[in-house]
């Protein structure tokens, strides 16, 4: 009975690889395959072996740094034009093109898309967020850094021989340091950084791993006196909870969210980015009515 169990299990993955074969998506997914969590928003890299974690490797919870001072965004506008960087996943793709379009009428204001999608700052054997982050500062310098990351990040983190599996205290610690080190790069470089929370998401359970995420974030934001933009309000119903169409400020409901339950609409995003242009304008003094400039007195012709 066994071997023949096992016979048609041969024969069902067999069955299955060579279907995966005769198509360009099954291909691609053999030669990468895709860590799914909740839907697709999980990083492309294969999934990390789970190991014990020792009490003694579960890292106590960080002191209290001292808090960095960096140049004001007023005083950088005056010195010449703002720039502004965001970096993050996918979701940081759509706050990015929100963004743009909300501070384009600025003419002394740049906005420059660093976001890459499938990454995040569990998987640092896939894409190391620290050190792409340092190349892409050398390349372009920055004066302001919006932050959105998450949507991939609901994944053991390995710190060097000890997996910590996610939501685990070893998890939140070694989670919680990736942001400490990340805010402290870009502070080195005098970049004020200001870091976007998660949205409310449709599937119940990602949503409590990406709630869990925002609060291991915002704790670290307050910790370190980095400008916090919670984003579960905006992108929820008025019971608090997921819903694909919203109503805007005049009361007419539109389509907020993409179809993976993820993700946003170009729409979604624009509420999204709304309050990141609102808090920027206001630290760079850009929503207070600018002084005209003073003309000169007319020159008396010579006598």
């Amino acid at each position: 009975m066994r071997a023949g169990i096992n016979a048609l299990t041969a024969i069902f993955v067999v069955g299955v690889l060579a279907g995966l074969a005769l198509t360009p998506d099954g291909r691609a997914w053999l030669r990468n395959p895709t860590v799914m969590l909740g839907d697709k928003a999980a990083a492309s890299a294969p999934p990390l072996a789970p190991a014990p974690v020792a009490a003694a490797a579960v890292a106590a919870p960080a002191p209290a740094p001292a808090i960095v001072r960096v140049t004001p965004l007023s005083a950088r506008l005056a010195q010449g034009p703002l720039r502004i960087g965001v970096f993050g996943d996918s979701m940081a793709d759509g706050l990015y093109a929100g963004l743009y379009r909300d501070l384009q009428d600025q003419p002394n204001v740049s906005v420059r898309k660093f976001s890459q999608v499938s990454t995040g700052l569990s998987r640092y054997d896939y894409v190391n967020i620290q050190a792409r982050t340092q190349a892409q500062l050398d390349e372009h310098p920055v004066d302001v850094a919006v932050m959105l990351f998450g949507t991939n990040d609901a994944q053991g983190i390995d710190t060097g021989g000890t997996v910590h599996m996610f939501g685990t205290d070893g998890w939140k610690a070694a989670y919680g340091r990736r942001i400490d080190e990340l805010v402290a790069l870009l502070r080195s470089r005098n970049v004020a950084v200001y870091w976007v929370g998660l949205p409310r998401m449709k599937r119940d359970t990602f949503d409590a791993r990406m709630m869990l995420i925002n609060g291991v974030v915002e704790a670290r934001m307050r910790a370190l006196g980095v400008p916090w933009i919670e984003t579960v309000g905006l992108t929820s119903n008025a019971e608090g909870g997921y819903e694909a169409y919203l109503p805007t400020d005049g009361g007419r409901r539109v389509l907020m969210r993409a179809g993976d339950g993820i993700h946003m609409s170009m729409a979604g995003y624009l509420r999204m980015s709304a309050p990141v242009a609102a808090r920027l304008k206001r630290d760079a003094g850009l929503d207070r009515p600018q002084a005209a400039p003073v003309a000169a007195p007319p020159v008396s012709p010579a006598a």
